[in-house]
């Protein structure tokens, strides 16, 4: 059987780059990818993608290896009945590493035909650090796009107003279109690149906010003999998720044509305000998925179906929404007990296998930008502490800790964060400080939650209390002792 490239499967088509993606990981393949296929396949919408290393770590080598192509597999309920989708995803043209191959990422400035830049760098990609200077490699996404964008606006001169980008960000914090183009500005001003460049990026460019909506679950190694015998490849790249999908932009008008998704089933919409439903979706899908990760992970389950199908477990998160997140959200047209229950229908869907780990990655801002706000929301309009919130960031604290019984945990987050941990850890495991001290420390830190947390009323004593008993009693009696479960 044939590793899978472009010369093992039938000749497809070179198509015009079109479209810079910040990101070659699972979600943006079997989401973006997949919608410009289908966009490719149904319409005249002719996109061909160059993926773009955002980080220094990795270098994208099976994605070179496969000349781009990789297979996206779907499965979930459509029109009412259980379907598996196979495509094979043929529009990345192109693989760049800007660590490695600065002037290939440069020259990408140059293409006339680029029109979009799509990014999925996780909620803390998209930042400003003084410390990027302009002579090297950014560290930061936005540092690497907008010495891109210099190179564009210097290329085609007088007639750069012509070859603006269009900007639809994925990355899940509020606003995120707008916090890309402060940052992309920030930058312009510390590397003092001109008002030209500056006037430029704010009249030709168009920075949407976007919101995005699908359950990835990854490569798909419990059934990837029988997929490699039905595809007749091999594919190193295999990504499965759910049929459902939701792209919800807020853009300029024009947009509605340039990306002809109304002449597709693809679940593309265009809103002026979607403030609301972004609010809804975070708090609910990804903050439930937020809590779950430590929990879970701590319990020795290693998949969000695993903890749904734990009475106990998914009791829990059921009241985390319903009794906590749910009471926070402003009335809207949107039915939110019907979004949660849809939300935990699709955690138990059997065709997924969507691992906590993949999950985990940068779990503290996770918690900051997905639970934080539902947790201060209802201590100032319930008067207290909601305590399945409360709870999950103990187990948090603890999923921190780094090891499960000895066994690590593949902890994934800023340095600074991990090494913050890991010093309050050490300190404790040495008896130098208690839990009380320990939670005390951690929440104390700007540096990982965004603020202060110990100064909320009472969450300190209370998040202390909750780790304490997970460290002497185990999650799942810590759960039990709390009652913080209600069976149905």
């Amino acid at each position: 059987m044939q590793q899978l490239n472009r010369k093992s499967v039938k000749p497809q088509e070179i198509l015009p780059i079109r479209i810079m993606q910040f990101g070659g990981g699972n979600f943006l393949r079997a989401f973006v990818d997949w919608m410009v296929q289908i966009l490719n396949e149904e319409t005249n919408f002719s996109a061909g993608i160059a993926v773009v290393k955002p980080t220094k770590r990795g270098n994208y080598k099976q994605l070179k290896t496969q000349d781009g192509l990789f297979t996206v597999i779907l499965k979930g309920i459509k029109n009412g009945k259980l379907i598996t989708d196979q495509k094979l995803i043929t529009c990345v043209q192109q693989v760049v590493n800007p660590y490695t191959d600065w002037q290939d990422y440069l020259d990408l400035a140059r293409n006339p035909n680029l029109r979009y830049i799509v990014s999925n760098t996780t909620e803390a990609g998209i930042a400003f650090s003084e410390s990027d200077i302009a002579n090297h490699v950014p560290i930061e996404f936005p540092g690497k796009l907008t010495l891109w964008l210099y190179e564009r606006y210097l290329f085609f001169g007088t007639e750069a107003s012509r070859y603006g980008c269009v900007f639809l960000p994925c990355e899940l914090i509020e606003e995120n279109g707008q916090a890309l183009r402060q940052c992309v500005l920030k930058y312009a001003t510390h590397w003092e690149l001109g008002e030209g460049f500056a006037q430029w990026i704010k009249e030709s460019n168009h920075f949407c906010s976007t919101l995005v909506d699908r359950i990835v679950s990854g490569y798909p190694s419990d059934s990837e003999d029988q997929l490699r015998a039905d595809l007749n490849y091999i594919d190193s790249l295999m990504v499965t998720g759910e049929y459902y999908h939701d792209w919800v932009i807020q853009g300029p008008d024009f947009l509605v044509n340039e990306l002809p998704s109304a002449k597709t089933d693809l679940n593309i919409s265009f809103l002026d305000d979607l403030a609301s439903y972004r609010e809804m979706k975070v708090r609910i899908l990804n903050g439930a998925h937020t809590a779950m990760v430590p929990i879970g992970y701590l319990c020795g389950f290693r998949t969000v179906k695993e903890v749904m199908d734990h009475p106990k477990l998914a009791a829990f998160i059921r009241a985390l929404l319903s009794d906590e997140v749910k009471k926070t959200l402003p009335s809207t047209n949107f039915d939110v007990s019907a979004y949660i229950a849809d939300v935990l229908d699709r955690f138990r869907n059997p065709a997924l296998n969507h691992k906590l780990i993949s999950i985990a990655l940068n779990s503290t801002t996770k918690f900051s930008t997905r639970l934080l706000p539902s947790l201060i929301d209802f201590n100032k309009y319930q008067g207290t502490l909601p305590r399945h919130i409360a709870f999950s960031l103990a187990a948090l604290i603890c999923f921190y800790k780094g090891d499960v019984d000895g066994d690590p945990i593949p902890l994934k987050d800023n340095d600074k964060v991990l090494l913050i941990f890991k010093e309050a850890w050490q300190a404790f495991n040495n008896k130098q400080i208690d839990s009380e001290t320990l939670v005390f420390s951690l929440l104390g830190h700007t540096i990982v939650w965004g603020e202060d947390l110990t100064k909320i009323k009472g969450l300190a004593s209370l998040v202390a209390m909750d780790l304490t008993d997970i460290l002497n009693l185990g999650m799942i009696a810590s759960i039990e002792k709390k009652t913080l479960y209600k069976q149905q």
